[in-house]
């Protein structure tokens, strides 16, 4: 796992102990930011939920965002995120949370804590995707407008559902994983 693009281009990530994450795969990660593309990255705010090794959060971090809010439950995985921003140099436009993804989400955000991109990672098989995705569209203004919620889950754990304020507009399947695209109206 590393570094696709942007001034950390190349540094290996380190992984998260054990087997309780599951880290994006580099040519997942690559064809996600290709969809978003470069200039829709540059001077944007993101949230990496769920962040395991912080891999999403650093390639928008290398790749030009402003900040990128790290929360993840997993002591291990805290850690994880905080050595792998040392190590790419990119500390300084973060902060690593350990929180709880749906206590945090059901706060009110202040009038300036609007993100641009939320990346949704949580576990899979527990519903966890669709918990968030439903935590997000209670309050929306997490996401600024036209923001975007990107989910990246099993294609067998997809499933539609009706949403207030989120609307899907895009998914893509790479093997057994699928990104699903939310846009906030």
């Amino acid at each position: 796992m590393r570094v696709i693009a942007g001034e950390a281009k190349g540094r290996r990530l380190k992984s998260v102990p054990g087997d309780s994450t599951r880290p994006i795969l580099d040519r997942i990660k690559e064809n996600l930011f290709n969809i978003i593309g470069m200039e829709n990255v540059r001077g944007t705010h993101w949230l990496d939920l769920f962040a395991g090794t912080g891999g999403v959060g650093i390639e928008a971090l290398s790749r030009g965002c402003d900040y990128c809010l790290f929360i993840d439950s997993s002591r291990e995985a805290i850690r994880t995120v905080e050595h792998n921003l040392r190590l790419t140099e990119l500390a300084d436009r973060a902060d690593v949370l350990r929180d709880n993804a749906f206590v945090y989400l059901k706060r009110q955000p202040d009038d300036d804590e609007g993100f641009d991109y939320i990346f949704i990672a949580p576990p899979q098989y527990k519903n966890m995707w669709e918990k968030a995705l439903r935590s997000l569209d209670q309050k929306p203004e997490w996401l600024v407008p036209n923001g975007v919620a990107v989910v990246q889950i099993d294609p067998q754990e997809y499933e539609e559902f009706e949403l207030a304020h989120l609307t899907l507009y895009d998914k893509r399947i790479y093997g057994n994983t699928m990104l699903c695209f939310y846009e906030r109206e």
